[in-house]
C-alpha cells in the first residue's frame, strides 16, 4: 500500500470518535469482522490508527477504497463542512429517466477532460442522495486528497448541494459536469449556505413547518421593587406581549425552524428625501447587497420582537429568506435580475 493512502487512512480514523470508529469501520466494509476484532478499540486512538492502517496494507488498500472511507466520514458529519445551494434548470417541461451509470460515464469524462489529475468516488444511500467526492490535482501534480470538493445530488429534484474545496477555480468545471451529466441546461447558485446540510435540504424541499412555539425568556425578579399598583400598566403590558406572541407566531408558526447561517440578496428601491433639500439630482433607484450570517439566523430573526429590539410584526425584509430561497429563479425571471440576487418585496 501507498505510504500516502496509509497516511491518509490513518488521518481520517484520528477524526472519528472514539466510540465510533468500531461502527464507521463496519459500514465501510473493507475490513473484514474478524479483522476488526483483532484491534483494541479502548487504547489510544493513535494506537488504534496504526492497527487499522496495518489491516489495510494486508488488504492492499488504495486510495478509491480510503476515499469511500472519507465519504462515510462526512456523510455522518455533514456539518464539519459549508454546503452552498444550487439548482439546475432545464430549456422544457420533459421528465427523464434517470440512469445511475449513465450519470457517472458522463461526470467523470466531463471532468477528466478538462482536468486529467482528479479523483472521483461516489457512493449512493437510501434517500436518493449521490455523494460525490473530488479530489483535485493540476496538470503537473496529483490529486490533493486534502482538499477535496463533495457533491450530493438528489437525482429525482433539481437540487445540488455543494461544499466546494479550497480551489475555488475548479468550481466551474464541477458545475458543468453536474448539469452535462443530469441532461439539465444550466446551473445557478441560490446564495444560500449554512454548515447544517439538512437543514437547507428542508429548505429547498419545502420539508419543514414554519410554525414554532415562541420563546419569551422571564425577567429575572428585581429586588427592593415596590410591587406593580397601577393595575392598568400590567394589563397594557400583558396584552402588548400577548400581541407580540400572536404575531410572531403568525409569522414563524409552531414548528421548528431550519438552521441556516448565512443568506443574502440585493435590495433595490427608490430614495425617498425632502424635494427641497435636492439630495439626489436623478431619480435612480438606490441599490445594495444586504447580508445576514448568525450561527442559527432565523433562531436570532424570531428573537428580535420578544428581546425588545425590534417592532412587531416583523419586516418582510427578515422573515421572507427560506421563501426566497424557494422562489429564486422566479424572482429572477419576473423581474430581470442577474443570477445570485434576491429582491425584497
Amino acid at each position: 500500500m501507498d505510504e500516502t493512502v496509509a497516511e491518509y487512512i490513518r488521518r481520517t480514523v484520528l477524526k472519528i470518535p472514539r466510540d465510533e470508529i468500531k461502527m464507521m469501520l463496519q459500514k465501510w466494509g473493507f475490513l473484514s469482522e474478524a479483522q476488526l476484532e483483532t484491534v483494541n478499540f479502548r487504547q489510544m486512538k493513535d494506537n488504534v490508527s496504526q492497527d487499522v492502517v496495518q489491516l489495510c496494507e494486508e488488504n492492499s488498500a488504495d486510495i478509491k477504497q480510503a476515499a469511500v472511507l472519507d465519504i462515510i466520514y462526512n456523510n455522518i458529519y455533514p456539518n464539519k463542512r459549508i454546503w452552498s445551494v444550487y439548482q439546475m434548470n432545464k430549456t422544457g417541461e420533459e421528465t427523464e429517466f434517470f440512469d445511475l451509470t449513465d450519470f457517472k460515464k458522463k461526470f467523470k469524462r466531463r471532468l477528466r477532460s478538462a482536468l486529467k489529475n482528479v479523483t472521483i468516488n461516489f457512493r449512493e444511500y437510501e434517500d436518493n442522495a449521490i455523494w460525490i467526492r473530488i479530489a483535485w490535482g493540476t496538470p503537473y501534480t496529483k490529486p490533493n486528497q486534502y482538499k477535496t470538493s463533495y457533491v450530493v445530488y438528489h437525482s429525482q429534484t433539481p437540487y445540488v448541494f455543494i461544499s466546494a474545496s479550497v480551489l475555488r477555480s475548479n468550481l466551474p468545471l464541477l458545475c458543468q459536469a453536474l448539469v452535462i451529466a443530469s441532461n439539465y441546461h444550466d446551473i445557478r447558485e441560490m446564495e444560500l449556505r449554512s454548515h447544517s446540510l439538512n437543514s437547507l435540504k428542508d429548505i429547498v424541499f419545502k420539508r419543514y413547518s414554519q410554525n414554532f412555539q415562541t420563546y419569551y425568556p422571564r425577567p429575572l425578579p428585581e429586588r427592593n421593587v415596590a410591587p406593580e399598583t397601577d393595575l392598568r400598566i400590567i394589563q397594557e403590558n400583558r396584552n402588548e406581549k400577548e400581541r407580540i406572541q400572536r404575531l410572531n407566531r403568525e409569522v414563524f408558526g409552531d414548528g421548528p425552524q431550519p438552521k441556516i447561517e448565512f443568506a443574502q440578496y440585493k435590495l433595490e428601491t427608490m430614495f425617498k428625501s425632502d424635494p427641497k433639500m435636492d439630495v439626489l439630482d436623478k431619480k435612480e433607484p438606490f441599490r445594495c447587497l444586504v447580508k445576514f450570517s448568525s450561527p442559527h439566523l432565523l433562531e436570532s430573526l424570531k428573537s428580535l420582537a420578544p428581546a425588545g429590539m425590534a417592532d412587531a410584526p416583523l419586516s418582510q425584509l427578515l422573515t421572507c429568506i427560506p421563501q426566497k430561497a424557494r422562489n429564486y429563479f422566479k424572482i429572477r425571471e419576473k423581474k430581470g435580475l442577474l443570477p445570485g440576487s434576491f429582491v425584497s418585496p
